[in-house]
């Protein structure tokens, strides 16, 4: 046993749904390894149940298991909307949700997360950012500019330690990379944000807009 299979072994199970969705993806879709799983998804549904989110937003919804995760903390008239720009997911990801009763209170919509964000209007308790990497600092403007993020709301960053690349020098000229070391120097720079990055599988930001 490592601290890993120590760590699974001592926290709440995942569901027979979300095993479910986790070996699916592993069999029938490339790059299974961006499913959220075990851990972070019960962190994922331990820090919405603690908000109680009335709107939540997921930029990069994969294979759903992330957004049924986040949905459970939604209260009883809240609701989940999730993004996705690979079209080639939705019959997945369709059938994934509509096997779960949360699945009355999430929204999925096939776009482009960054077109999304410049056309909504409406403001989130929490925000889940896992979409194209390259795109984080775009999206973190849209997010604040438009008041999507309002004062007291979260805002949870995926992979923002991108399996120890982000200080490896070794990948000085890779895009995403790159790009997300932008996006977590400009968090750390921003003095209308509270931030924290969890050395949680990939590395996960937690950020709150501060009142």
């Amino acid at each position: 046993m490592d601290i890993s299979d120590y760590i699974e072994s001592h926290s709440t199970p995942e569901s027979d749904l979300l095993r479910f969705i986790t070996r699916d993806t592993y069999r029938n879709v490339l790059n299974p390894r961006m499913v959220s799983g075990h851990i972070q998804g019960r962190l994922l549904s331990m820090i919405s149940r603690m908000i109680q989110p009335k709107r939540i937003l997921e930029l990069g919804t994969f294979t759903g298991y992330s957004a049924l995760c986040l949905a459970e903390g939604l209260p009883e008239d809240g609701f989940l909307t999730t993004i996705e720009h690979n079209d080639e997911l939705e019959d997945t990801i369709r059938r994934n949700l509509s096997l779960s009763p949360l699945n009355q209170k999430i929204r999925l919509v096939i776009a482009d997360a960054k077109t999304f964000l410049s056309e909504t209007d409406e403001s989130y308790d929490l925000i889940f950012m896992d979409a194209d990497k390259r795109e984080y600092c775009a999206y973190l403007d849209l997010l604040m500019t438009n008041q999507l993020l309002p004062v007291g709301g979260w805002l949870l960053a995926d992979n923002t330690l991108w399996d120890g690349h982000i200080i490896d020098p070794a990948y000085d000229r890779d895009q995403q990379t790159l790009a997300l070391r932008r996006f977590n120097d400009q968090v750390a720079a921003d003095p209308r944000l509270d931030k924290l990055i969890l050395p949680l599988r990939d590395g996960l930001t937690i950020i709150r807009r501060k009142e």
